[in-house]
């Protein structure tokens, strides 16, 4: 006879494996050395292959089979696990192994192929592992189709259930609206922030010095956590105890790996904080992706970008970076440090010009499931929607469309959430102000309400409910875009004087 057990067993041994194959992931972005890219997707398509065994194989499917025909044996845990067990199980149980394994090398491979693009900054290079990556999409698609209107809602669905392009389009007219008009007020403000000192050369060293102790005041656990370098910061999880975060650094714009940090570490209090009754079952309860966002972008821009926050922490930055810019008062770090101004890279766009980033890589995977546009004609088409929603010229490929790791890795469908996360933690601190005083808070110099409140409301469920619930739970509406469009205007509004 089947029982709880059986089904916790099983997936325990799938958490497992997918531990390893995370922590593979994490060496080859950042330890890995160069030329061992093609042993490397051996071993990702052996782990690939022993963890299609266990998530579809005969053993899962018969206590799958089993327990949703006999579920008296379970509590609500077990109904719990059965039912998200079921959901990974049509995810992944419906492609032929020999098609899953080939993928999951497929995007190992791809991953080396992007950065060799990179380093030569020519797309050429990469498109033809992009195009694999596509293909093998489409194929999939239709067998994880569930009455979804488009080839792309099927995508979308799976990093933000129920989520559709109809959906999406209606929330990014909202604030493609709201945008325009804020930067065109804006543009007529007569402050002009100098921020040439955020250009000023401050050492790797000192700069990690600082970001790790804020991240810390922030919650994040370096006992349970560590920081590398990388070429595209990301944070991998491999468990609640092993949260780790990365970093690229350039010793003469110190904001972006400060603002990074904050990013990535977001993610990885969040991992950190996850009830420990879900340890050995995590495989199966995937975080959403635009709750992930949020809690990586709260840190990054709720309190990355606020008054209140560099108030108190500028001084703490100053005495790090010493003696570079004690010439500079807190007014004046705090209006260059929310300059907004149009720029190449994503993950350096100002938090008025990042979603329209993301809008754009939207559109382009739209038109690449939807549309079938040529992966040819990528590069045009992204160079065509940067100057429209930009005004800006990109140069080359890398400025452009190698810029991002997330095709490389066959995350189509993700974008949006990073826009979604930008909502969502302006909904969140709008409710969060209703309770706690921020600048209190912060002159205290103890943060744990701001963490407590986050851990109570959003991290310790994991993956265990939906991103609307979550949401509506903490702040007693659905989602709403005009909490983020006001709360960015108040901040530029102060900056910019109007």
């Amino acid at each position: 006879m089947t029982s709880q057990q059986d089904l916790m067993d099983s997936v325990k041994e799938q958490t497992q494996l997918t531990q390893l194959a995370e922590l593979s992931g994490w060496d080859a972005l950042t330890g890995m050395p160069k030329d061992s890219g093609h042993f490397r997707s051996e071993i990702d398509a052996y782990l690939a292959k022993k963890l299609f065994e266990i998530s579809t194989g005969k053993d899962r499917q018969h206590i799958l089979e089993s327990l949703s025909a006999d579920s008296a044996s379970l509590d609500s845990f077990g109904q719990l696990i059965l039912d998200k067990a079921q959901k990974d199980f049509d995810l992944t149980g419906k492609i032929p192994e020999q098609d899953y394994i080939a993928f999951q090398k497929t995007l190992s491979e791809a991953q080396d192929f992007w950065a060799q693009a990179r380093e030569a900054n020519d797309y050429n290079i990469f498109q033809p592992h992009l195009g694999r990556i596509i293909d093998y999409l489409k194929q999939f698609i239709p067998l994880w189709q569930k009455g979804e209107k488009t080839p792309y809602d099927v995508l979308l669905s799976q990093y933000e259930p129920g989520l559709t392009v109809e959906k999406l389009d209606s929330i990014f007219e909202q604030v493609k609206v709201g945008l325009t008009e804020l930067r065109q007020r804006l543009a007529k403000s007569v402050v002009k922030s100098d921020d040439s000192f955020l250009f000023r050369k401050i050492p790797k060293a000192k700069q990690r010095r600082y970001a790790l102790e804020a991240v810390q005041r922030l919650g994040y656990n370096l006992d349970k956590g560590r920081l590398d370098d990388t070429i595209h910061p990301f944070m991998e999880a491999l468990n609640r105890d092993d949260a780790r975060i990365t970093t690229r650094w350039d010793e003469n714009n110190f904001q972006m790996a400060i603002l990074g940090i904050f990013h990535e570490a977001g993610h990885g209090t969040f991992e950190q904080n996850v009830d420990p009754k879900y340890d050995d079952v995590r495989s199966v309860l995937p975080i959403s992706m635009s709750i992930h966002e949020s809690q990586s972008l709260f840190n990054e821009v709720m309190i990355g970008r606020s008054r209140e926050f560099w108030d108190v922490e500028y001084p703490k930055m100053q005495a790090t970076f010493a003696p570079t810019l004690d010439d500079i008062d807190t007014d004046t770090f705090y209006k260059a440090w929310l300059k907004t101004e149009a720029t190449f890279t994503r993950t350096e766009a100002d938090p008025l010009t990042y979603p329209l980033h993301i809008i754009i890589r939207y559109e382009i995977e739209k038109a690449i499931f939807n549309d079938q546009v040529d992966i040819a004609d990528l590069p045009t088409l992204w160079r065509e929607k940067y100057q429209e929603y930009l005004g800006l010229d990109i140069p080359d490929d890398l400025t452009g469309i190698l810029q991002d790791i997330h095709w490389a890795g066959g995350s189509f469908g993700y974008f949006p959430s990073y826009a979604l996360g930008h909502l969502y933690a302006a909904q969140f601190k709008a409710t969060m102000t209703k309770t706690l005083d921020f600048k209190s808070i912060f002159e205290s110099g103890d943060y744990s309400p701001i963490f407590n409140w986050r851990q109570e409301h959003i991290w310790r469920y994991g993956g265990t409910v939906d991103p609307n619930e979550i949401l509506e739970n903490a702040t007693g509406e659905p989602l709403n875009p005009q909490y983020w469009l006001d709360l960015v205007t108040n901040l530029y509004e102060e900056a910019y004087e109007l």
